[in-house]
């Protein structure tokens, strides 16, 4: 989950009189073509190396602490308590449960991604391991329950905890208890940002498929093999999963806005303070239309409401799309390579849309739930999605190849989906291979753990 904007940016910005501002400020992330490139997300959880239990914030602040400095990083402080890293063009910050996330700089390739990440990653292995820290690219805290995992001290999260309570009944696991992998692509104009909002929404199943890699919830199976994707559809209805308006043919960005304007704001933001308006309902349509008390509805406030918005993909201000679950190392490079083969070339968008498009809504949503617990199992047109995924990664290389001989890339980046050869050919994903697995003690599960998904030394 993305942090929402800090209370100490700057809150100076155009009264909002007119939708028009609503669609251009969505639009501010068109790029031309080959200004194109790829951000890569990556969450991962921070747990004891000799327990596997979730850390707290002191532990994680002083892993912070030792990487200020390092690399280009600065701290980041709230109320005086260090919560983050800033570097030039990439960031580190804390989610709720004191998951650690890379937000890696907007790169020209997966590969320049690839090696922002392992510069990260070496960094915290090195001094995570003098603290007794892991790092687990995994979907799920496998031990720690959700009542045992300390909040990093935010204020915006003492807002949002007790919002979770009322808004489903796994907002609050959703935010101390899962990570993701997220990627960000551009787009051209509105045609092109709605072309593939939806195509990235067809994929939302194929990728919790092909990803999915949360199938423990306090040491037992769960019943999923990404619980994480069942945790986020029980979260908060108003902000979280499918936006159908998007999946229709002559959809367009008024749609998005339709659907982000009847949203519930969690806050206001002003000065240096957050205003509480979750006990409320009370969206951003009226926020717009009638204001609230003496306050007007500006973009940065728009900005902010977008920020607390969690479908499966949004705009942000590039294409971000969330779905799949946080991953080893190795794995993470595919995710971006998934996306950029099928959404940066007409073969990829097409294929994907020769797959889907005939789908009903209610069937496509009966499609994206069922992949949460069956993985490449899923059936779907009479065979399965291991079939579909097939076909998609075959669409995917030949379009990473088409941009290299295109010159849209510095080098053939189909390689990067050689990590999920072995998934698809066996249709086991790595949950099940985890699941397999688990057995024995508590310290031969750990063990399994840092071999499944452990961030180790570059």
């Amino acid at each position: 989950m993305s942090p929402l904007p800090s209370a100490t940016e700057p809150v100076n910005s155009p009264i909002i009189d007119n939708r028009q501002q609503l669609i251009d400020f969505l639009l501010r992330g068109a790029r031309p073509r080959e200004d194109w490139g790829v951000g890569l997300e990556t969450e991962k959880l921070v747990v004891d190396r000799d327990t596997g239990e979730a850390v707290g914030y002191e532990r994680i602040r002083e892993l912070l602490s030792r990487l200020d400095g390092i690399g280009g990083w600065q701290g980041v402080y709230e109320q005086e308590r260090l919560v983050g890293l800033q570097g030039k063009r990439s960031s580190v910050t804390l989610e709720p449960g004191g998951q650690l996330e890379l937000s890696g700089k907007f790169c020209c390739d997966i590969a320049c991604s690839w090696r922002d990440l392992n510069r990260y990653r070496q960094h915290i292995v090195t001094m995570g391991h003098d603290l007794g820290l892991v790092f687990l690219g995994l979907g799920v805290q496998p031990f720690t329950p959700l009542e045992q995992i300390e909040w990093l001290p935010k204020p915006r999260y003492e807002i949002m905890a007790p919002y979770m309570l009322k808004s489903g009944d796994m907002g609050q696991r959703m935010m101390k208890q899962t990570a993701g992998t997220q990627v960000n692509l551009d787009f051209s104009d509105e045609a092109d940002c709605v072309r593939k909002l939806r195509v990235a929404q067809w994929l939302s199943p194929i990728c919790y498929a092909l990803f999915a890699n949360s199938a423990i919830l306090e040491d037992q199976p769960s019943g999923y093999l990404s619980l994480r994707g069942e945790i986020w559809s029980r979260t908060d209805p108003d902000r979280c999963g499918l936006i159908d308006q998007l999946l229709k043919e002559n959809s367009g960005l008024d749609d998005f806005i339709e659907y982000a304007l009847d949203v519930p704001l969690y806050l206001l933001q002003r000065q240096e303070k957050y205003i509480d308006l979750t006990q409320t309902r009370f969206t951003f349509r009226q926020f717009l239309e009638s204001g609230w008390k003496d306050e007007r509805a500006t973009l940065a406030d728009w900005n902010q409401h977008l920020s607390t918005l969690f479908p499966e993909v949004r705009l942000r201000p590039q294409i971000e799309v969330r779905s799949a679950d946080s991953l080893p190392p190795r794995y993470t490079a595919a995710v971006a390579a998934l996306y950029k083969g099928l959404l940066y070339t007409e073969q990829g968008l097409s294929g994907v849309e020769a797959i889907f498009s005939d789908l009903s809504i209610t069937d496509f949503r009966t499609l994206y739930q069922a992949s949460w617990r069956d993985g490449l199992k899923t059936r779907m047109s009479g065979g399965t999605l291991q079939e579909v995924v097939a076909e998609l990664l075959k669409i995917t290389a030949r379009s990473l190849k088409e941009q290299f001989d295109n010159g849209e890339s510095g080098t053939d980046e189909s390689h990067f989906l050689n990590s999920v050869d072995e998934i698809v050919a066996t249709g086991e994903t790595l949950a099940e291979q985890l699941l397999a697995r688990w057995q024995g003690s508590r310290q031969e599960k750990l063990a399994l753990l840092f071999e499944h998904c452990g961030y180790a030394d570059v």
